[in-house]
Parts: C-alpha cells; sequence; structure tokens
C-alpha cells in the first residue's frame, strides 16, 4: 500500500510517501525549485517520491493533505469580520489566494497528478502530532504542538497510544505562542516564517536574567500564562490578525523604539529583547510540559509544530520537566505535516499497526556514481577520483584539519532544514578564524551566528554536558546543550557566546561514512568534532543535486568540493556557473 502526504499554500511545502507504513522517500519542494520556504504545490517534490519507488500516480492508495482547507477559511472568515474595516486590506489581498488554490486542491490533485481516488484530509495540529509521535520509538507517549495556527489551533497537547492519538485540550487563535515569537522576529528585522532560529540564536547575546533585563517584564505584559500553561495574549499589542504586519504601535512603545531596519545594526537593546523573548517562550514551555506530566503520567514527551525547532528550548526540557525520555521528528515544523499526514492515515484512520521507526533523516534524492560523472565530464569540469572510501576519508580529514573548508555532498539529500552529513559544509572547529571565515566567505550571514558541532554519539558525553541517556533527537540537531568548559578555547568556532553548542551526534549504523570521517578527524587533532553548516548561501535552500552544489562552490569561498567518490579543488575551475544554462544539470 502506498499513501502520498502533501503540505503546501502556506510555507515549506513538501511531500512525503509511505509504502506499508515505511517512509521510503520525502523531501521539501524548496530543494527542487531553489525557492526557499516554497508554498507551491509540490509538484517536484511528488515526482520524486514516485520515481523513488519506480512507481506511477495509479499505484497510490491514497492522498492526504495536512490540513482542513474549509475549516481553515472558516477561521480566516471570521478574523477578518471581526475586525473590519481594519482587516478589508488584508482580506482583499488573501482571497484570490483561497479562490485560486487553497479551496482548490483536490482539483489541483486530479488535474495535475491525474489521480482519482481518494483525497482526505487531516487537521493541522493533528498532522503535526502524527507526524511525530507515530514515527518516534515510543509506544505511548505525552504529545505537545505548538506552532503560528493551524485552522483555529495554535497549541495543543494529548496522548498517543500504540497507532492511537488523542490531543484533549487547545489554545485557539488569535492567542498564539508561535505567533507572539514571529511577531518580536519582525520586531527585530527579521524574517518571518523564516528566521526565528535567528532571534533564538541572538538571544545568548543579550541578559538572560529575568531581574536585570527589563525587556521580559514588558514582554510578560502581553501574555497571560496560568500555572498549567494556558495563556492568553493581550491582542491590543497585536495586529496579525487583521493587518499585513505584525508588530503594532503599541507593542513598538513598549520595546522603546521602532521596527529595526534589517539593514541597522544590531543593538545590545535588540540582543536584550531577543533574551526577553526566548525566556518568556520556555517560561510557558515549560508550564505546558509539567501540567502536561500531571495529566497524562508519562514519561516520554513528543514535540512537534514549527516551535519544536526552538534547539536552546529543547535543550532544557528534560532538566526542567519530570519528563524521562524527549523525541520530535527531523522536520517538526510545517514541512513535517506531510509525513504526518501520510501516516495518519495508515496508522489511525486504516489501523495498521506501527512497524516503522524513524532512524534517520536521508530520506531525499540519492545521484549513483554514474550520474555524477556524467555530470562532471559534461562539463569539463577538472576532478580527481579517490581509489578507495578510506583514501576519500584520511584525504578529507586531512584537508579539514589544514583549515580546508569542505563541501560534502554524499548519499540521500537530508529531510528537514538541518544539514546532518549528507549536503554539509564541514570545517575544523580548533580553527578561531573558521566561524569568521564561514560567516563572511562562505554563508555571507550575520557575525553572531553560530556554528553546529558534530561528533560520534559515543564521544559527547566528554564534551557535552547532555542529558543521559542522550536524547535520539540530537541526531537531527534538535537540541542545544552546554559544552564543557575545558573544551570552551580548544574547540572556540563551535562554542556560543554562552559556552553552548548546537550537538549533533552520529551513530555508526546512521551514517558509517560520515562517523568514520569524524573519528578519522580525531585522530589528527585529538578532538573527534567537526564543524557542520547546511550547504547553501544565505537566502538559498540546501544545495539537492550536484549540479546545486557544484554552483554554490563556486560561488562562494569553498576550498574543496568532495562528491560522492570525486575530488574538485577550487581554481581548477574558473567556469561562470552563475550563466547556469551553459550547462547540462544532469
Amino acid at each position: 500500500m502506498y499513501i502520498l502526504g502533501i503540505s503546501c499554500y502556506y510555507h515549506d511545502a513538501s511531500a512525503a510517501l509511505l509504502k506499508d507504513g515505511i517512509i521510503v522517500a520525502a523531501a521539501a519542494e524548496e530543494r527542487f525549485t531553489r525557492k526557499k520556504h516554497d508554498v507551491s504545490f509540490p509538484i517536484n517534490a511528488i515526482n520524486y517520491c514516485l520515481k523513488n519507488q519506480n512507481i506511477s500516480i495509479n499505484d497510490i492508495d491514497y492522498v492526504s493533505f495536512y490540513e482542513k482547507p474549509f475549516l481553515k477559511l472558516e477561521r480566516v472568515l471570521s478574523q477578518h469580520l471581526e475586525m473590519f474595516p481594519l482587516s478589508f486590506k488584508t482580506f482583499i489581498t488573501s482571497i484570490p489566494s483561497w479562490i485560486n488554490e487553497k479551496l482548490r486542491l483536490i482539483k489541483t490533485v486530479r488535474k495535475r497528478l491525474e489521480y482519482k481516488k481518494d483525497i482526505l484530509f487531516i487537521e493541522h495540529h493533528m498532522a503535526h502530532a502524527a507526524g511525530s509521535f507515530l514515527i518516534s520509538p515510543f509506544k505511548k507517549a505525552a504529545i505537545v504542538t505548538i506552532d503560528g495556527v493551524g485552522e483555529w489551533t495554535t497549541t495543543a497537547y494529548g496522548i498517543g497510544n500504540e497507532n492511537k492519538i488523542h490531543l484533549t485540550k487547545e489554545i485557539k487563535f488569535p492567542s498564539s505562542l508561535g505567533l507572539m515569537y514571529s511577531t518580536i522576529t519582525a520586531y527585530l528585522g527579521f524574517k518571518v516564517n523564516n528566521s526565528e532560529y535567528k532571534v533564538m540564536g541572538l538571544s545568548p547575546y543579550g541578559l538572560m536574567d529575568k531581574e536585570k533585563n527589563q525587556y521580559y517584564n514588558k514582554l510578560r505584559k502581553v501574555i497571560d500564562v496560568k500555572d498549567d500553561g494556558s495563556y492568553r495574549l493581550d491582542m491590543s499589542y497585536f495586529v496579525y490578525h487583521f493587518a499585513d504586519r505584525m508588530p503594532s504601535k503599541k507593542l513598538c512603545r513598549l520595546l522603546g523604539g521602532p521596527v529595526r531596519k534589517p539593514e541597522l545594526e544590531l543593538t545590545q537593546r535588540h540582543k536584550d529583547i531577543a533574551a526577553a523573548l526566548q525566556m518568556v517562550y520556555e517560561e510557558v514551555l515549560f508550564k505546558i510540559l509539567n501540567h502536561v506530566y500531571k495529566e497524562t503520567k508519562c514519561e516520554n514527551i513528543v514535540l512537534a509544530g514549527g516551535c519544536g525547532l526552538n534547539s536552546v528550548a529543547n535543550g532544557k526540557i528534560l532538566k526542567n520537566t519530570p519528563f524521562k525520555h524527549f523525541w520530535a521528528q527531523p522536520d517538526p515544523g510545517d514541512g513535517g505535516t506531510s509525513i504526518g499526514a501520510a501516516c495518519y492515515v495508515y496508522n489511525t484512520i486504516l489501523g495498521n499497526k506501527r512497524s516503522f521507526v524513524l532512524e534517520g533523516a536521508f530520506l531525499g534524492p540519492r545521484f549513483s556514481t554514474e550520474s555524477i560523472k556524467r555530470f562532471l565530464y559534461k562539463n569539463n569540469i577538472q576532478h580527481s577520483e579517490f581509489k578507495d572510501e578510506k583514501e576519500m576519508i584520511e584525504k578529507t580529514a586531512k584537508l579539514i584539519y589544514n583549515n580546508k573548508m569542505i563541501g560534502w555532498f554524499q548519499g540521500r539529500m537530508e529531510w528537514g532544514p538541518r544539514a546532518l552529513g549528507s549536503r554539509s559544509i564541514l570545517a575544523n572547529p580548533c580553527n578561531p578564524k573558521a566561524k569568521e571565515l564561514l560567516n563572511s566567505k562562505v554563508k555571507h550571514r550575520e557575525k553572531f551566528r553560530p556554528f553546529a558541532p558534530v561528533l560520534c554519539e559515543d564521544d559527547a558525553l566528554k564534551y557535552f554536558d547532555c542529558d543521559k541517556p542522550i536524547p535520539e533527537p540530537t541526531g537531527f540537531m534538535l537540541m542545544i546543550y552546554p559544552i564543557k568548559e575545558e573544551w570552551h578555547n580548544k574547540i572556540p568556532s563551535v562554542t556560543h557566546i554562552d559556552g553552548s553548542g548546537r550537538l549533533q551526534t552520529i551513530r555508526k549504523k546512521q551514517n558509517s561514512l560520515y562517523y568514520d570521517l569524524i573519528k578519522e578527524f580525531g585522530k589528527l587533532s585529538g578532538i573527534p568534532i567537526l564543524i557542520n553548516t547546511s550547504f547553501n548561501i544565505r537566502g538559498e535552500p540546501i544545495v539537492c543535486t550536484p549540479f546545486d552544489a557544484y554552483k554554490c562552490m563556486m560561488g562562494t569561498g569553498i576550498d574543496y568540493l568532495i562528491i560522492d567518490k570525486f575530488l574538485i579543488k577550487r581554481g581548477e575551475n574558473q567556469k561562470d556557473m552563475w550563466n547556469s544554462e551553459k550547462y547540462a544539470k544532469d
């Protein structure tokens, strides 16, 4: 049985394919179109999923969509009517997309895919919950979902047991912890639904002290939080429910100034506001989780929704709640709901027992050695070929040890927003200049942004003050932990200003090539840790194809590209990759 899950028309469109309950392929549309956070119907991702199994659309038994459009339209119409005439402008601009796309999903699927069987619709937060719990290692777990908004729900909790999920309590729009975080993201001059993680990364530069940070008490004025974690926003400070912007004039007055323009310097005030926001978010989150534990008496917690990407808070969950085990999928946000929509149909609606646990995130396209070789030869790209895997690992480790920046393109592309060792840029964490070089010459991004350390799971406790046993989501780069103080000066380029690091752990069975490379680097440096950052530049999705990888290399300061078993050295290829029509894309 094949089930196709689809997510689109808001942000991070994606598709996922289940075969007899096992996820065999999944990818975000942005990786194919090269439009970051692409919202469009994920035709390319769907075609990839079908190609992966060498099947046609006629082999699909069910198509499942990640929300209920008519229920969502009910909420949209309700909020516009309630706020009319203030909402007139946004109402007029938003209606065409509903008429042309969102309410025509069935027609679109029938026409573009030529699909004639059943199309099922799953409520948004149920798709979030299913997309994490049903592929988790837990037979039973408490579930919490937090995001901006689905149809009406913004926060929910409940319990999953075997193949059943019951969400028992919810908070509805317009009160939304996710939209509060996004509003402050916009106030600080960053892009909503794209840069909330930048605010999280900025927060340690501010005062992380509730008594000393004046903006903490100011932000607490806009949200009423009860002991059980239920909350309500004071909507006089927000305009997202009727305007085409997020921060209100009243919120700007509260925070002491206008919205920051992106080109202006980040001041200490901005950093303190980011810190205050993170503290408020964590306070509400931990109250919710502690209440959910009391209600469920379950030691396992599954977190889903876009807020599940807040790795700073995730790393504190087990220390600040009674839960013993934590899990989230590699893409807990809207992109991950295509998996949830498919799994909910197979396991819950159809009643099939669970037989799959997601242990790795490598669900995207793979390019064969022969196809990569054709690409290199067609485009006259000078390269050398490693004689075997051992030589590749030894050579790559030595290059990194000598402070070269490596584009690493191997195997199947990762699922989710993090590069996890298939489409990564690798560098030496012991080099104090590596962070600056990566930010300025490769990533072209803000100087305050940290880089993540990757190490083998069996070495993690030596370098990090992390939970025991080490939670599996560290394999998806979803948890930040303190780096032990004795290592701060030895791995400066992955040690954030507060002494933490966004930990990624690797197990041999997950990715043996990546595991062996880290160990080999450890033999040379004495520290088996690498810098791992996503293989892209700011504003672009992570690379997908060999063409994407080579183009990214030629547009940045990456020294070497190691793609499958081939080595490409910068300087030996002077072609203008920006004129992409000249190149065969394989």
